[in-house]
């Protein structure tokens, strides 16, 4: 008996909507057009590092310029997305963004990509990222579950890989400068005494529940000899705490007390020295309740 041969059908040609035709040719035609327009339009670097200096000598943009987190029980410290972006509009002809690709609820991540295009150079850097929807909190790790929480958690990771695709296309001497100049913006101020500087920082961590000792303790100094790179030491901890960047009991964290310290109280002997690892344990140091978690 002869069974009929049946030939598997092959699937044809997906269909392309007018709406879809469209946009890609709208898209084609915007790549093209940039091309032209930077190499129509180059950038004058003279003038561009007259757009970033202006920049860089305002406080507005100085005191968001830095960012400072705890890890490994250390600290680490760079810059910004916000001067980031402002440079990538100083130097010019430059195109960059950032885009969640694919959300997975099942797996609990998402897909992201930050991209940043040097259009005259056509220089372009390109991240494709996970993020969990996690956070590490409290020496554990928390699922998200509010959309609000995960929208945040995306925002952060992507404008972290989004500052560094846009630093991946722009010179370092032009983003040294940058820096350079912000942290001297921070250490002149406002224009006022560096006194009043002073005790207007106080009266801000006094809110956050850090004492003015706490303050010196970090510094390494006392109040009156407090410079204004101090100062701006110390608004860099402020921003990044009122950014959630790092808790409070992260960035002034208890004195500790050592036993030489304790057995020299119980005997009403004089204190020793400390110890060459612990410049602080001989330090009489107010020890207010632990705020906990961030401005």
């Amino acid at each position: 008996m002869n069974f009929p041969i049946q030939t598997p059908a092959v699937a044809g040609p997906d269909r392309v909507g007018q709406s879809t035709a469209v946009e890609q040719s709208r898209a084609v035609a915007e790549v093209q057009a940039a091309i032209y327009v930077a190499r129509q339009f180059p950038r004058d670097v003279g003038r561009s590092r007259s757009a970033m200096q202006a920049a860089c000598g305002s406080m507005a943009l100085a005191e968001k310029a830095f960012y400072k987190f705890p890890r490994a029980g250390g600290a680490v410290e760079g810059s910004t997305i916000h001067l980031a972006k402002t440079l990538a509009q100083a130097w010019g002809n430059i195109q960059y963004g950032v885009s969640e690709m694919r959300r997975d609820d099942e797996y609990r991540q998402s897909e992201m990509q930050a991209w940043a295009w040097d259009v005259e150079a056509n220089t372009r850097h390109v991240l494709t990222f996970i993020v969990p929807h996690a956070k590490f909190a409290k020496g554990k790790v928390e699922a998200l579950i509010d959309l609000r929480d995960i929208y945040e958690n995306n925002a952060n990771n992507g404008a972290r890989r989004l500052r560094e695709a846009i630093f991946a296309v722009i010179p370092d001497f032009f983003i040294g400068e940058a820096e350079e100049l912000c942290r001297e913006t921070l250490a002149k101020g406002d224009g006022k005494p560096i006194e009043e500087r002073a005790a207007g920082a106080i009266g801000v961590f006094q809110g956050l529940g850090v004492t003015e000792a706490q303050l010196e303790q970090k510094l390494g100094r006392t109040k009156q000899q407090w410079t204004g790179a101090d100062i701006a030491q110390l608004l860099i901890t402020l921003k990044s705490i009122q950014r959630r960047e790092i808790a409070v009991d992260e960035a002034f964290p208890q004195a500790r007390i050592t036993g030489a310290e304790i057995t020299s109280k119980s005997n009403g002997s004089r204190k020793q020295a400390p110890p060459d690892d612990d410049p602080w344990a001989g330090q009489e140091v107010a020890r207010p309740g632990s705020k906990g978690g961030a401005a």
